[in-house]
């Protein structure tokens, strides 16, 4: 009995855009004093996977409100088909300059954004490779256990593929863990 397996390349093109945010968070000079370093340094790195869906902003709201703390640095990210589209880029550069200026009034955090090009799973795990946060936070559609395994799940998949960080997946709203 054979099976065949997809072969991944680990070395595929790696796409991205940067988001330039306007500034909220006056530039203030670092302190004399050395930093912190490693886990317990003041100002910590959050990646959030966000899309124009209402679990991804349910997630994004539960990481400013339950995770994030003053002085750490949210990186939001989002994933694209192709960077050429340039309704798709602006539309999602619009919605992270809102969810900016929300986290800055709620946890009066610094944001930085990029729109990465290609499979959503695999462009989050490497931007976690790439940034080494503290967590990836993103939402769940909250789609049974079965369907998850029949249709595949970003979530899941980052879960799984995540290896440098920790994942934490947030639940649909009153719904039941879908694990």
């Amino acid at each position: 009995m054979s099976t065949e397996m997809e072969v991944i390349e680990e070395e595929e093109e790696y796409r991205w855009r940067e988001v330039k945010l306007p500034l909220l968070i006056p530039v203030v000079k670092e302190p004399e004093v050395e930093r912190e370093t490693g886990e317990r340094r003041r100002g910590r790195d959050v990646l959030i996977a966000i899309d124009h869906g209402p679990t991804s902003k349910h997630a994004f709201d539960w990481a400013i409100v339950h995770f994030c703390r003053l002085a750490d640095t949210i990186h939001l990210i989002h994933t694209v088909t192709s960077l050429e589209n340039q309704i798709v880029c602006e539309t999602t550069r619009e919605l992270m300059e809102k969810l900016q200026v929300e986290a800055y009034q709620v946890a009066m955090v610094k944001t930085e954004a990029r729109i990465v090009e290609g499979d959503a799973g695999k462009g989050i795990c490497k931007e976690a490779e790439r940034l080494k946060p503290v967590a990836v936070v993103m939402g769940t559609r909250g789609r049974s256990l079965f369907k998850s395994v029949l249709q595949g799940s970003v979530s899941e998949y980052c879960f799984h593929n995540c290896k440098s960080v920790p994942v934490i997946i947030v639940p649909v709203k009153g719904e039941e863990s879908v694990f």
